[in-house]
């Protein structure tokens, strides 16, 4: 099964509209034929891309094991997704990441679901959404380090138009960590390698916690 096809029928499930019974039809026969226990839901296609890389650090390859993992397109968005996962769907548990600015969302949306009360990040870190401080990359960013990063940068050909970024007026003041995160949203896509390039990047002590918690749980 192509876990992208999974993962649009999903997503254009949740949207709702004219479209929503044959995506729900589509990722259910999807789903059976895949053998689906766990879906992970995270905020966006970064995200995604570091959870796929660190597992296949690790040897697993997720598609055999029934995992998939579905960005939602925001954080807001979670309460419609684990509509979709409960006894009247697909009927699984949810896994997932969140930062640590969209946890409320992520609490009141499991509570309304019937997944019941998750009080502080304990009990939702147990539920198997794990929060990162403040962000997925930001964690990555902070467990290589400024000068590891800018080593990435270098072998994928990036630190000379990095350092052009940096001398750009409003970003002249800021900490080279503060300019690796604005500078890996300035293109299409280059949150999304880099996601993938900071994991692999990582030594194993370094994942980040929330990073690898959830690898452990799913």
């Amino acid at each position: 099964m192509s876990r992208n096809s999974f993962r649009s029928a999903v997503v254009a499930w949740a949207a709702g509209g004219p479209g929503a019974p044959a995506a729900a039809a589509a990722a259910h026969e999807l789903a059976v034929a895949a053998g689906l226990r766990t879906i992970v839901l995270v905020e966006g296609h970064s995200d995604r891309a570091a959870v796929e890389a660190l597992a296949l650090r690790h040897g697993r390859d997720l598609d055999e094991e029934g995992v998939f993992v579905v960005p939602m397109g925001g954080a807001t968005n979670i309460g419609r997704f684990l509509d979709l996962l409960g006894p009247e769907g697909l009927d699984v548990e949810p896994a997932g990441l969140c930062d640590a600015a969209e946890e409320r969302f992520f609490r009141r949306a499991l509570e309304r679901a019937g997944l019941g009360s998750h009080p502080d990040r304990d009990a939702l870190q147990r539920r198997r959404f794990q929060v990162c401080d403040a962000d997925l990359e930001d964690e990555l960013l902070r467990a290589l380090g400024a000068e590891a990063v800018e080593r990435v940068l270098a072998a994928q050909g990036d630190l000379r138009p990095f350092r052009t970024f940096q001398k750009q007026p409003a970003q002249r003041e800021r900490t080279v960590h503060k300019q690796l995160r604005r500078f890996m949203g300035t293109h299409s896509g280059r949150k999304i390698h880099y996601a993938r390039m900071l994991v692999e990047e990582l030594d194993e002590e370094r994942v980040p916690g929330p990073l690898r918690r959830l690898l452990d749980q799913v």
